[in-house]
Formats: C-alpha cells, structure tokens, sequence
C-alpha cells in the first residue's frame, strides 16, 4: 500500500475527475470529514474503508492503494497460466524463457504472489531439464518469499526443492524434507489434503530407492485415499484460460480473474497427476510383489498412461523399469527389452536409478537365457550406476546377483568380492537411513465414501 498522502492525492483526484462532493462520496458509510481528512494524507486507511471507496469511485482496491491498474496484474496472471500450459505441453525451454520474463515483470510490479507463480514455474522447468541446482535455487527463492504464509502454501516450494535433491542422488535429504514437513502439517493441525497428497506422492522414490518398500506403500495408499478431497477439472484448465482473454477484452477484470484462478488451480493439478501416477506405480509395486501380476501391469500402465499424459517424461522412467519387471516374470521377454532399451537409449537425463534398475534387468533376462558374459556387462554397468546415486537397498541386491553369477562360473575370488561389497551396503529397511515414519494425519470421513 502507497503512504496515505499518495493514496489521499489519488481518491481526490478520482472523485473530482466524477464530478463528486466528499459528502455524496462518503455516504453511507463514512463522513465527509473522515474523507477529508483522508484526502489530506493524515490518516491511513483501513483495508475496509478503501474496498468502500474504490467500489464508489468505480476502481479497484489494489488501483487505490497501489496506483496499479488491477488489468495490469491480471494480465501477469494470465501469462502465468499460459506458460504453465506451455510446461504441460512438455516445452520446457520455451516455458522457462515466458517464466524468466513474468518474473522481471512482477518484480518490477512489486507483485509478490506472480513472483511466486514465476519462480515455481522457473524450477518446474529446471527439473524437467534436469537442472538440478537452479530449480534448488528457485524453489529456495520461493519458500523465502512465503515464509510468513501458513504451511500448506509453502508445500510446493518445499515438494520441488526436495525432488531436485533425489534427483540430484541425495536420498536421505529428500527423505528428511519432506517427511518432517508432513509431520509439522499434522503437528499444526493444518493438514491440507493436497499438501499431503504432494508431499506423499514425493517421498515413494526415495523411499524405494532406499529400501523402505513398507514405507513406501503406505505413504501410497495414504496418497490415493486423499486424493478425492482434491478437485481435478484438468479438462476444462483451456476453457478458463479463453474466458479470462474474453473478459479482458471486454474490460470484465473481476471476471477474468475468476477465471485464472480456476486455471491456475487446474494447472497446478497437472502436477497433481504425475505425483498420483507414482502412486498408482506403488501399488502395482506392491501387487507384483505379492505375485499378483495381472493387476500389477494394470497400475503400472495406468500411472505410465498418466506421466505421457502429462508429458512427466523425466518421471516416466520409474513406472517403466518397473513394467519391465513385471513383464519378464510373465515371460514377455521381447516387450520387456524394448522398454528398457529404449530407456537407456536416453542416457542418464533419466536418472541414474533408473538406468541401474534397466541394466539390472536386462542382466536378469540375459542370465535366464545363458548369456552370461552379457548379464555380468549389465550388472556391472548397474552398480557403477548405482553406486553414484546411493541407493544402497538396490545395490546390495544387484552385488548378490553378481556374485551369484561369478560363482556358477567358477570365479570364487571374484563373487566373494561382489558378496563383500554387498554385505557393505546391506541394511534392513528404513532402519540405519531414517528416522520415525510421519504420522498419518487424522481426517473426518469424506463426504464421497458415506
């Protein structure tokens, strides 16, 4: 807000330009002293009194006390959800190059919450790119900008700050992130349902990749029994964002800014969708562990079907090794290589647990059809693989495979060293690389399930 002597100048002004006395501008509310006085800059007013007199003065509240045409930030507004659909799209280059300019231009505004919009969208598109210290650093920016908002608000920032860092191989900061920010949401009593969805859709990565397969699950079916609190009209996101030019057009700026918030909040679920992808790609983890495959390909292609959808092709690479998995225990050997090869195909922008879980399984199938020179290639490429992102569970049992297949082959020296070296990253799950598990929060039953 303006210091009062600019916002008095500005109601002057506006009413004389109306043709209005301080009297007719007061009434019924206020005096025309008090509007005197205000025009005179000696009193500040309240929030109250200036959504009163920008309604009688035919203007906005933040053109009073600002001096900004409203237009100007609705507008910003909508360049923010065009380039969040530009993300969607999957351009990700070319959403950066839209997010880097809003953000000059809300900064020079002095609008705070479409700095925060740009600087999400900024680190969105470091992660699709697999820039990993740039989206740490927008995402950082963003959290100190909401520090003084309540928790829930700061969820995203915190959500892709920590993917950044499982990303980046450092599983147990990403665990310690977002675990102890579902905790502080339960502890405040400020469990927002969508909070948690993303906070516990975040944290199954890292808790497969470290082993703490429980974990993991639970925080799934936590993840999709919340998931119906959360709305998601992502087929309409396009229609609000056509309405709102409309409305600017005709000068509807209230209306249109109605309609951005409605596509922001679709957009927004966008995201939404991919964390509940890997939620859907747990519980086919799950199933295929219990032997259940049948219902294992279905989830695994209904959260791969998700991540397409979404263009999430930095994320699909989970669902797929698993798939694979899943196809070469029903014996479909030629469809389970294809994936992964195509997979691999891609380098390591996919992220190197992934490319271990790939070389891992194609060791297996190679090994099962007494190819054994290219199953030792495979496991070997896997542990170097997975000794560079820390994913210790995995690598203690890819160096028994490995060692197994020296030992068929007469090597003792060499599978007593894979054993040994897999006695050294053997752990029972969760119990040396995390702490306590969050607490479930404690919801009213959905109205939906009565």
């Amino acid at each position: 807000m303006d210091e009062p002597a600019e916002i008095g100048r500005r109601v002057q002004r506006m009413r004389s330009e109306l043709g209005l006395t301080q009297k007719k501008l007061a009434e019924p509310s206020y005096t025309p002293a008090y509007i005197s006085t205000l025009e005179s800059g000696k009193v500040r007013p309240s929030e109250a009194a200036l959504r009163f007199l920008a309604g009688r003065l035919g203007t906005s509240y933040e053109e009073l006390s600002t001096g900004r045409p409203a237009r100007l930030a609705t507008e910003l507004r909508l360049a923010l959800t065009d380039a969040q659909q530009i993300l969607a799209s999957g351009a990700a280059d070319e959403a950066a190059a839209h997010y880097r300019r809003l953000l000059a231009e809300a900064e020079s505004l002095g609008l705070a919450d479409e700095r925060v919009g740009a600087l999400l969208g900024l680190g969105d598109c470091a992660l699709e790119t697999g820039e990993l210290p740039d989206a740490i650093k927008y995402f950082e920016h963003a959290e100190r900008l909401l520090a003084d908002e309540p928790l829930p608000r700061r969820a995203r920032p915190i959500r892709g700050r920590a993917v950044a860092h499982l990303l980046a191989g450092e599983l147990r900061y990403a665990c310690y992130l977002l675990e102890s920010t579902i905790d502080e949401l339960g502890a405040s009593g400020l469990a927002d349902p969508e909070a948690l969805v993303l906070l516990y859709a975040a944290v199954i990565g890292p808790y497969i990749d470290m082993g703490a397969h429980a974990r993991a699950a639970h925080a799934a079916e936590l993840a999709l029994t919340l998931a119906p609190r959360v709305a998601d009209p992502a087929l309409v996101a396009g229609m609000h964002r056509q309405v709102a030019r409309t409305f600017l057009t005709e000068g509807r700026v209230a209306d249109a800014d109605a309609s951005l918030a409605k596509a922001q909040a679709i957009y927004g679920q966008l995201q939404l969708r991919t964390d509940l992808a890997h939620c859907h790609w747990m519980r086919g983890y799950v199933q295929a562990q219990d032997g259940d495959l049948a219902s294992a390909e279905r989830e695994l292609r209904t959260a791969r079907d998700m991540l397409s959808a979404g263009r999430a092709a930095l994320y699909t690479a989970q669902v797929e090794v698993e798939l694979a998995d899943v196809l070469r225990r029903l014996g479909r050997y030629e469809e389970a290589a294809g994936l992964l090869s195509a997979l691999l195909a891609l380098g390591d922008s996919h992220g190197a647990v992934h490319a271990g879980g790939a070389h891992r399984l194609l060791g297996l199938m190679a090994e099962e059809r007494g190819a054994y020179e290219s199953a030792e290639e495979h496991y070997v490429q896997a542990m170097a693989l997975l000794e560079r992102s820390g994913a210790t569970g995995d690598l203690a049992d890819l160096c028994r495979l490995l060692g197994d297949l020296l030992r068929r082959a007469g090597r003792t020296e060499a599978a007593l060293d894979a054993y040994r070296t897999g006695l050294g990253h053997r752990s029972a799950p969760g119990t040396t690389t995390l702490g306590p598990a969050p607490a479930a929060p404690a919801f009213p039953p959905h109205p939906a399930s009565r």
